[in-house]
């Protein structure tokens, strides 16, 4: 039996990461334009870890970054 992926298995397993990553990212960054204040008080920077660290840093964001209004 072979164990290689093909390209368009490869693929397959790559778009669904890819759309969850984007879909994270446009969130995070909506909410951060949105919301008048977050924890540290910079939005720069909570726009920069939601860019340059992919899925994470959006999660980082969401879950402490936050605050309630």
């Amino acid at each position: 039996m072979n164990d290689e992926l093909t390209t368009g298995q490869l693929i397959a397993l790559i778009i669904p990461l890819v759309l969850v990553q984007l879909g994270l990212i446009a969130f995070a960054l909506n909410d951060l334009i949105k919301r008048e204040r977050v924890k540290g008080e910079n939005k720069w920077l909570w726009g920069i870890l939601i860019i340059f660290f992919s899925i994470i840093g959006p999660i980082i964001y969401l879950l402490l970054g936050r605050e309630e209004e």
